[in-house]
């Protein structure tokens, strides 16, 4: 059995953790911290890039960039309908493999 931790499962839990907050501040202040983390993710990404692949990828990253902007400001429970989102994304590309 493999017991390693994947990375769908942390990124699940981190979703589930903002669907079951039932304080509406620390819902969202758990969502900002998703917001903050994939822009590090993208950044640190970025900055690995040669010049020749940021050009190749730049529509690729800022599409994600823009995603990652749509989710600034919402509310808690928008936070968790879009938690439940993904979450249901995560288990149907489990089913899928």
């Amino acid at each position: 059995m493999n017991n390693s931790i994947k990375t769908d499962d942390i990124i699940f839990n981190f979703f589930k953790q903002i669907c079951d907050e039932k304080d509406d501040q620390k819902c969202v202040e758990l969502g900002n911290n998703w917001i903050n983390a994939m822009e590090n993710n993208l950044k640190n990404m970025e900055a690995n890039l040669d010049e020749q692949d940021k050009i190749k990828h730049k529509e690729d990253i800022q599409n994600n960039q823009n995603h990652l902007n749509s989710l600034k400001g919402k509310t808690s429970s928008e936070w968790r309908e879009y938690a439940t989102k993904c979450m249901i994304e995560i288990l149907d590309n489990k089913k899928e493999v």
